[in-house]
């Protein structure tokens, strides 16, 4: 199995197979002719030498491929496909098996150079990367796939996914108090958190915001009309204002003219408001990337 498979003569009667309907590959261990049912859920599909290149090489650049040369004569043939679409079930997608009827589609055993049956055949990034001789014990199949699908990085299904983190009780009862509109007493309960953990990244954002809204609330929302325009404080009010109303590029813009026409502590006292701003939302933001550019421009 080592090397490239060699599919030239499979491409050469691709476009002539796809012409006329190609006879449907009977199901491992039915009658001959036989339809074949997949169960729901599993990657299971049976190939011809038409479909092998889209189903099975192309297929094989974005997931892991695992074909079946079997033949329906061959008991060992039949009890590997049976396995293997057990375990394929059992991966619900996590891979597909590819069944090849060597007897329906002699090519595509020629081009792996199989000499008998089964073979099964892992293929990855159009190449093979490992195969299984049916004729071993069955019971090797398991591991044979398990040691595959793990280089891969694909998880096994008999692997326990990871437990739920508990919830925090401290952030439950924040959260609590939040909900309940108890502004104060939630500003609190994060503090405390934050305390005792400064790293905790998630108090620390929800505290800012809370701590914001607090503050914006006291605001008398006739802010807008009343701020006199050198009046560092009541701007700083009116920007608060319409943040709490949604309009951010609003509110980011008053600072900016504050920033833009103050000196001294008082253009200091707006830059600091406004990069406090900033981190109540997610700086990838096209309107915090405007403004921080916008502030930019107003300093220097």
């Amino acid at each position: 199995m080592s090397g490239a498979v060699d599919l030239s003569v499979l491409k050469e009667r691709a476009e002539a197979q796809r012409s006329r309907a190609a006879a449907p590959a009977p199901q491992p261990g039915a009658e001959p002719g036989a339809p074949g049912q997949v169960p729901q859920g599993a990657s299971i599909i049976d190939v011809t030498e038409a479909t092998f290149e889209t189903d099975v090489v192309a297929r094989s650049d974005q997931e892991l491929v695992i074909t079946l040369l079997w033949a329906g004569w061959s008991e060992p043939s039949v009890q590997l496909a049976q396995l293997l679409q057990e375990l394929a079930v059992r991966a619900a997608g996590a891979w597909t098996l590819a069944r090849v009827d060597v007897d329906v589609a002699p090519r595509i055993a020629q081009a792996f150079g199989a000499q008998s049956v089964p073979i099964a055949i892992a293929l990855a990034g159009g190449q093979p990367v490992s195969a299984f001789d049916g004729r071993q014990p069955l019971e090797q199949v398991g591991a044979w796939l398990d040691e595959i699908t793990s280089k891969m990085g694909i998880p096994s299904p008999d692997t326990e996914p990871e437990p739920e983190p508990e919830d925090d009780p401290r952030m439950v009862a924040a959260e609590e108090l939040l909900n309940s509109d108890d502004l104060e007493g939630a500003l609190a309960a994060y503090q405390a958190i934050l305390a005792l953990e400064p790293e905790n990244v998630e108090a620390a954002a929800i505290a800012r915001n809370v701590e914001f809204t607090i503050r914006a609330k006291q605001h008398d929302p006739t802010i807008l009309e009343t701020a006199e325009p050198g009046d560092v404080d009541a701007q700083l009010a009116a920007a608060d204002v319409l943040l709490l109303g949604q309009r951010p590029e609003q509110a980011f813009d008053r600072i900016i003219d504050v920033v833009r026409v103050s000196d001294g502590d008082d253009k200091a006292r707006a830059r600091t408001r406004l990069l406090e701003l900033f981190e109540l939302f997610d700086p990838a933001e096209p309107f915090v990337v405007a403004a921080r550019r916008k502030l930019a421009a107003a300093l220097y």
